[in-house]
């Protein structure tokens, strides 16, 4: 496959005009699915068509794979394969493709991957999304009346597909993060809100500084002392408990966050990042840009999207 100057493959050498439906008739998601499926397999030799054809429709009865403005992504990992081999389908008319049809589908893209690379639809979906970006895009590649100016548009629009699954391309956006000024009472209120184990610490330029996690709060609430005791009749109370919560809106979350948390950068292979949940026994990594926190990786997600999709 044709490389360019970044050691990237081009999103577009993963097919031909040939592995392209164009202006499909067929308004049934499933039925243009098989057709895609059929199709791929008389010119790529893909394996049990029944098999994979049961793999997607498993998958998009769960999650629709809507990627973009009237455009579905649909994917399955097989063992016949050993590249990533893709087949797509465009449609004037709009497909069916939910039971509320909300959205119909106009640009249909197949991703079949092998079994043995379990990143290389995340590869594949993090590079259309490039092009996806544009909610013109379904609109313009319909309009379009021949497979050699559908491919041509692909070609054309310099999509290029990433040689290694990366942290950015597997993270998710920080949804509730905390500040260098918070307090202790902060942090309890947003792990109780958002049932969180952790939360991450930025100062005002939105650089990581730090972790917070329960914890670090139970260490704070228990002192070193509890922890030798045997018999704690003493304190059944919660006496450490009620004397950290009378100090929680004075606590600074300097005085009980860590640095001692799984980091990366968001170029870093998504190996490192499993490397660095492992080595920190953690739930999350986060990704930095430099020092700014842009995402994070749970292991929860790290494993559904590497291991799963």
């Amino acid at each position: 496959m044709p490389a360019n100057n970044n050691n990237s493959i081009r999103f577009s050498s993963l097919f031909t005009p040939s592995h392209i439906i164009c202006q499909t008739e067929e308004t049934n998601r499933d039925k243009v699915i098989m057709e895609l499926l059929r199709l791929l397999a008389y010119e790529r030799g893909i394996g049990n068509v029944d098999e994979a054809y049961d793999s997607i429709l498993k998958r998009e009865n769960e999650i629709p794979t809507v990627v973009g403005p009237h455009i579905a992504m649909p994917h399955a990992r097989l063992e016949a394969l050993d590249s990533l081999v893709v087949g797509v389908a465009t449609s004037q008319k709009g497909i069916v493709y939910t039971p509320a049809n909300d959205n119909p589908v106009k640009l249909l893209i197949l991703t079949l991957a092998p079994k043995t690379a379990p990143g290389a639809y995340l590869q594949a979906i993090s590079s259309v999304a490039k092009i996806c970006q544009d909610p013109k895009t379904a609109d313009v590649v319909s309009e379009l009346s021949t497979d050699k100016e559908v491919w041509r548009f692909f070609d054309r629009g310099g999509i290029t597909l990433p040689d290694h699954l990366l942290a950015r391309h597997i993270m998710d956006p920080v949804e509730v993060q905390l500040l260098e000024n918070d307090t202790l009472e902060r942090a309890i209120d947003l792990f109780v809100r958002d049932k969180l184990r952790e939360l991450p610490v930025v100062d005002k330029d939105d650089n990581l500084i730090g972790v917070v996690t329960t914890y670090e709060l139970l260490r704070v609430c228990l002192p070193d002392y509890i922890l030798w005791m045997d018999d704690l009749s003493p304190i059944m109370n919660f006496e450490p408990f009620a004397e950290v919560l009378r100090k929680e809106g004075k606590t600074w979350l300097a005085e009980i966050m860590t640095s001692d948390y799984a980091v990366v950068k968001e170029d870093a292979p998504a190996i490192q990042v499993a490397k660095e949940i492992t080595r920190q026994r953690a739930g999350n990594a986060y990704v930095i840009r430099g020092k700014k926190l842009v995402g994070v990786v749970s292991l929860v997600s790290f494993l559904n999207k590497v291991m799963r999709e």
